[in-house]
């Protein structure tokens, strides 16, 4: 692949998807102590990034109306073949894991895709995908090991360099690390000095510990970050990525949620988990090299699944001390929750559930447990809210 190849990929995606909104982010840049500006590909059609890649690769084919294609996803890559298959009158069927969500699924039949759900993780459902296409005598089309699909994904930074040519920094989520691999070559290509880094999660961190030798498999993943959850990264993007890429970094499970929610509330944008690996790494602080400067975050897809969201708001407030959990042991007795409700009152807590538990055989005959989860402004509101309830002589339960 050479830098003409994506060039020519942007003449062919022109007018087929979108030139996203590259947008600073005020809020964003103070907690950075930099200037952070949001390349917005949840926005793009199809909701993600991966159309590029894939209408890049199907439209070089020369398919005949009615061939049929394969390929694997989690989800994203699936909606990019299916609409990409359409546009060229051609039939996709796209192998997916058990867990993808069923927004994903709809969505990618809603393309005119068929779905075939198989196997555990992405990799499980590719190797099917592959042994299927193999033996019906199909086209497969990669979901990031292929140059046609890297070149399709790099004029993402194609943008990045045409709308923000003094951009000192760029951050990409990374999966299988076809983004990362075609947007750290086009940068790279143009603009030498600036820095590329790649983001995962790190309970499925392939290309990070990939990153500088050959790509290795990993046992197990679990992440929230479904898009981006993958065993092995491909050898092709691997190649890319160790010689422009200058490092992956890791976020958490609870970093990713706490920045989800941040992005509703400050930047009012709906973006998966995987999408907002890249911001939360600039937010979690554990990064100085990217503090004060002027930085892409690639906010990579938006696919998240409707009823998944009240989980991941969830788990973001309590990483946030927006929510507290408390195991109060008081008497059974009547009176005993009112007095605690008052405390609680009195501090500003907002009780938003309750439960009893009488069972536990830590307590005595005459005790209760009484679980609480409280709305609270931030980590010192809920630590007042504790040491009140302390300084009444109640004891919390770890």
């Amino acid at each position: 692949m050479v830098l003409e190849d994506i060039y020519k990929a942007k003449e062919r995606l022109s007018g087929i998807v979108h030139h996203t909104p590259l947008e600073q982010s005020e809020t964003f840049s103070r907690m950075a102590g930099g200037q952070v500006f949001l390349k917005c590909e949840n926005l793009q059609k199809t909701g993600s990034f991966k159309v590029r890649g894939a209408y890049n690769k199907i439209s070089k084919l020369g398919l005949k109306a009615g061939a049929k294609v394969y390929s694997c996803s989690a989800g994203n890559h699936a909606q990019g073949v299916a609409f990409a298959a359409t546009r060229q009158n051609a039939q996709a069927v796209i192998y997916m894991p058990l867990s993808t969500p069923i927004a994903k699924i709809s969505a990618t039949e809603g393309y005119g895709a068929k779905v075939v759900l198989h196997g555990d993780v992405f990799d499980d459902a590719q190797a099917e995908a592959i042994r299927v296409c193999s033996r019906d005598g199909g086209v497969f089309i990669p979901p990031f090991d292929d140059e046609d699909v890297i070149a399709g994904q790099g004029t993402v930074g194609l943008e990045i360099l045409s709308d923000l040519p003094d951009v000192e920094t760029i951050l990409v989520p990374a999966g299988g690390g076809g983004l990362l691999a075609g947007v750290a070559f086009a940068v790279k290509s143009v603009r030498p000095d600036v820095k590329v880094y790649g983001v995962q999660a790190a309970g499925a961190a392939a290309v990070a510990s990939s990153f500088g030798r050959s790509p290795i498999t990993l046992d197990r993943i679990y992440t929230i970050a479904d898009g981006i959850a993958v065993k092995r990264p491909g050898d092709i993007t691997m190649k890319y990525i160790n010689a422009y890429a200058d490092g992956i970094l890791t976020v958490t499970d609870d970093e990713i949620a706490s920045t989800l929610i941040s992005l509703i509330e400050r930047a009012k944008e709906i973006v998966e988990p995987a999408g907002a690996a890249g911001l939360a790494a600039v937010l979690c602080e554990r990064y100085p090299e990217l503090r004060g400067k002027k930085t892409v975050c690639l906010l990579s897809g938006g696919n998240v699944d409707v009823s998944f969201i009240h989980k991941i708001i969830e788990r973001g407030l309590i990483s946030r001390g927006r929510q507290i959990r408390l195991s109060v042991i008081l008497p059974d007795k009547p009176g005993a929750l009112e007095n605690v409700s008052r405390i609680l009152a009195a501090n500003g807590a907002n009780v938003i559930a309750i439960q009893y538990d009488r069972v536990n055989a830590e307590l005595s005959l005459n005790e209760t447990i009484l679980h609480i989860t409280c709305e609270v402004s931030g980590k010192e509101h809920g630590a007042r809210v504790m040491d009140a309830l302390k300084n009444s002589d109640y004891k919390l339960q770890s």
